[in-house]
């Protein structure tokens, strides 16, 4: 069966997301923003996808207004006049390039220092101190830092509305601050954000959707980013079954989540035994939400492997296009591939196929 990527180039509504087609820009770290303010090679940057017709960019992690979001200096920031200034100049960029955007709004939680030696001016800060299973890497944050943080994220959220955004996307994954409070071995709290099951764990983030929702209205796109694995257990599981990911990703919904990015190292996995559902397309169909599946879209080899140097080639999105034509998910991230080809998007949709170009650990040194 030979299906026509023109599914993938309809529109799509969603409250104040207004997309030309169903392609998303991943959220890429790419530590191009000194002080964390981005500047106006960071704009141009993203004005190339928007030109290259991405449908939605979702920006690289911007950390929010905590002494130790962050173990970057180069990575940009949500708040500050400075920092601000530059995200203003980044939308009107996009948009003039005729994009849409959404900041994706990062906490990193207990985190391994930079390489380099750099550290924040606090003690990396976390539900329990655990950088990892049994390993300390910072502090356990009090419940006054816990709310905190959570007006934290909402200011930023009201910060890019007020900025000219068209989303917000919260990130929950990967094992950082959001993901750290789900998973029971870096949350060892005893207190009402710990607990035994997903559910009460889950506490923090449904505080911190509630209040970004509060901040930015009913009308607001609020984008989720969620994974099962982390960067210090690529098996981890925190749903072992559909009726536990119900019970996780529901109340998310009910919270204010309208969108829920669901990553995978690789999109055609399936999440369960017995059904070959992706994460995106179990999201999907528990919640009623539309999903964005994502994970080694368009490129050979997994982006991890990618990320430490192995170069990866085009490669065919036959798979995806059976999944998205049969309605698994809504839309499409794109990572490795728009990082290397700003014009992605556009050759797919004409069928210039022989002019994608691959990924290789080169594209990291620059903002192509």
């Amino acid at each position: 069966m030979n299906l026509s990527v023109q599914p993938l180039f309809q529109p799509f509504h969603l409250k104040s997301l207004c997309l030309k087609n169903r392609v998303v820009m991943a959220p890429m770290t790419r530590s191009f923003s000194p002080g964390g303010v981005p500047g106006a090679n960071v704009a141009e940057y993203y004005a190339r996808r928007a030109t290259g017709e991405a449908g939605l960019i979702i920006s690289e992690g911007t950390v929010v207004n905590r002494p130790a979001s962050s173990n970057d200096p180069d990575v940009p920031s949500f708040y500050g006049p400075a920092a601000l200034a530059g995200w203003q100049r980044v939308i009107a960029k996009v948009h003039a390039a005729g994009g849409v955007m959404a900041p994706q709004l990062w906490h990193m939680g207990v985190v391994a220092p930079k390489a380099g030696g750099w550290q924040p001016a606090t003690p990396f800060e976390g539900p329990s101190g655990l950088v990892a299973p049994g390993k300390m890497g910072g502090v356990a944050m009090t419940e006054p830092d816990i709310a905190a943080t959570i007006r934290a994220f909402a200011q930023a959220a009201v910060d890019a509305k007020a900025l000219g955004f068209d989303a917000v996307e919260i990130h929950g994954a990967h094992g950082y601050l959001i993901d750290q409070f789900f998973w029971q071995p870096t949350n060892q709290r005893t207190d009402a954000y710990g607990g035994g099951s997903l559910v009460q764990r889950s506490r923090f983030a449904l505080e911190l959707v509630r209040a970004v929702r509060a901040g930015v209205g009913p009308d607001f796109a609020i984008i989720l980013r969620l994974s099962q694995w982390k960067l210090q257990d690529y098996k981890a599981k925190l749903a072992a079954t559909p009726q536990e990911m119900e019970q996780w990703l529901v109340p998310l919904a009910a919270a204010g989540v309208d969108i829920f990015h669901c990553s995978q190292r690789r999109y055609w996995e399936p999440e369960f035994s017995g059904s070959d559902l992706n994460f995106a397309g179990w999201a999907k169909k528990l919640t009623g939400k539309p999903s964005i599946a994502v994970g080694s879209v368009g490129l050979s080899g997994d982006f991890l492997a990618a990320f430490k140097g192995e170069a990866s080639s085009p490669s065919s999105l036959a798979e995806l296009l059976r999944r998205f034509d049969r309605g698994d998910f809504d839309l499409v991230a794109v990572g490795r591939a728009l990082l290397a080809d700003p014009e992605w998007a556009r050759k797919i949709q004409e069928g210039r196929a022989t002019e994608l170009v691959g990924f290789t650990k080169e594209a990291l040194a620059t903002l192509v």
